[in-house]
C-alpha cells in the first residue's frame, strides 16, 4: 500500500523573543506565575513586516525542501494550515509555491481547523497521496496569534506564540502496519470555551464591544478539563481500532499548548513523560505550527530515527481534536 513519508523538515521562530518578564511590564504576571501553571518561558512574536503568517510559511518550507533534497518541481501538492493568514487570498499556499518554485501543476490550498489544524493538513494530503493524486506534498503549519490576543487579559495573552513548520510528504510502498491512521472528532456543543468571534473589520471598530470580540477567548480551566479527558480516551481508541500497543509508541508529539496538560495525559494515559518531547518552554502556544516545529527540532537533537513509531495529536478551537499513528 502507498502512503506519505515524512522525508523532510523545516520550521521558522521569528527572532524576537518575549520572556515572561518582558510579559510583566505589559499585565500583572510574573516569570513564577506562567511557569507554574504553563510551563512556558518564552514566546517568539512577528512583526508583521518581515515575518507574518504568509512570510513565515515560506521560510519554513524553504527549510523542509532543502532537508528533504527534493527539486521543488516534484512537489504536487502544498496544503497550509493557518487561523491567523495575513491575505484573504491568493493562499498562503500559493505564497509557499512561488517561494520554493514548485511548478504551476502544483495543487495549492489551506485549511482551517485551528490548533489540529495541521493534522487536518497532514490527513488531507495523506488522502492525496494514498488516492494516487499526489506524490510529492508539502504539509505546513503558519500561525501569528499574537495579533489576536487581548494583551491586557493575562489569562490569554501569556500563551501565544507566533511561528511555522512544514513537513514533506513522499508517497512510499509500505506494509499495512506503516500506514497512516487518525481520528478526528468535533464539538461546538463545548466550542465556547475557546474561540474567536470575529476578523478585524477596521469599519467596526467603533462598534461597542467589537475590537474585543476579534480577540481570542479561552475558559482555561474548560479547556484543561476537555483535553484531559478527550485526548487519554482518544489515544487508546486510535489504538484499539488501529492494532497498536501504545506502550511501544516511541514518541507522543502532541500540541505544545501547555505542559501542565501534557503532564496530566501522560500520567493518565500511564505513559512516561520523557517519551513527550517538549517544545513549549520557548515558544509556547504555536497553534497549528507547534507539532511541524517540534518535529523539526526533534530531528536536529536526533531524537528521530526510521523506524519511530509515533502518535501525534492535537486540540483547540471548534472544539476540534484529533490524533495520528504513523511510522517514521
Amino acid at each position: 500500500m502507498i502512503t506519505g513519508k515524512i522525508v523532510g523538515l523545516g520550521s521558522y521562530l521569528p527572532p524576537k523573543i518575549m520572556t515572561n518578564d518582558d510579559l510583566a511590564q505589559i499585565v500583572e504576571t510574573n516569570d513564577e506565575w506562567i511557569t507554574e501553571r504553563t510551563g512556558i518561558k518564552r514566546r517568539h512574536v512577528a512583526d508583521g513586516i518581515e515575518d507574518k503568517s504568509s512570510t513565515m510559511a515560506c521560510k519554513a518550507a524553504k527549510a523542509a525542501v532543502e532537508d528533504a533534497g527534493i527539486d521543488p518541481t516534484e512537489i504536487d501538492l502544498i496544503v497550509v494550515a493557518s487561523t491567523t493568514p495575513d491575505l484573504v487570498f491568493p493562499e498562503l499556499s500559493v505564497c509557499v509555491q512561488g517561494a520554493v518554485g514548485a511548478s504551476e501543476n502544483c495543487a495549492c490550498f489551506d485549511v482551517n481547523s485551528a490548533c489540529p489544524g495541521f493534522i487536518a493538513a497532514y490527513n488531507t494530503a495523506q488522502g492525496f497521496i494514498e488516492s494516487g493524486n499526489s506524490k510529492c506534498a508539502l504539509v505546513i503549519g503558519a500561525e501569528c496569534l499574537t495579533n489576536y490576543v487581548d494583551w491586557e487579559d493575562r489569562g490569554t495573552c501569556i500563551l501565544f506564540g507566533d511561528g511555522a513548520g512544514c513537513a514533506v510528504l513522499k508517497a512510499t510502498e509500505v506494509d499495512a502496519s506503516e500506514k497512516n491512521s487518525f481520528i478526528m472528532r468535533s464539538s461546538l456543543s463545548r466550542g465556547t470555551c475557546l474561540h474567536c468571534e470575529n476578523m478585524k473589520q477596521p469599519k467596526r471598530f467603533e462598534e461597542e464591544g467589537f475590537l474585543k470580540s476579534t480577540n481570542m477567548f479561552m475558559a482555561g480551566r474548560d479547556v484543561f478539563r476537555f483535553v484531559v479527558t478527550e485526548i487519554p480516551q482518544l489515544v487508546e481508541d486510535l489504538s484499539n481500532k488501529y492494532g497498536f500497543d501504545i506502550n511501544d509508541v516511541d514518541h507522543f508529539v502532541f500540541h505544545q499548548a501547555n505542559l501542565r496538560i501534557i503532564e496530566a495525559t501522560a500520567k493518565k494515559l500511564q505513559i512516561p513523560l520523557e517519551k513527550f518531547p517538549l517544545t513549549i518552554a520557548d515558544t509556547g502556544n504555536i497553534s497549528s505550527a507547534s507539532i511541524p516545529v517540534l518535529l523539526t527540532q526533534m530531528k536536529k537533537e536526533g531524537q528521530l530515527k526510521k523506524g519511530d513509531k509515533i502518535v501525534m495529536s492535537s486540540f483547540g478551537g471548534g472544539l476540534t481534536w484529533g490524533a495520528n499513528y504513523f511510522v517514521f
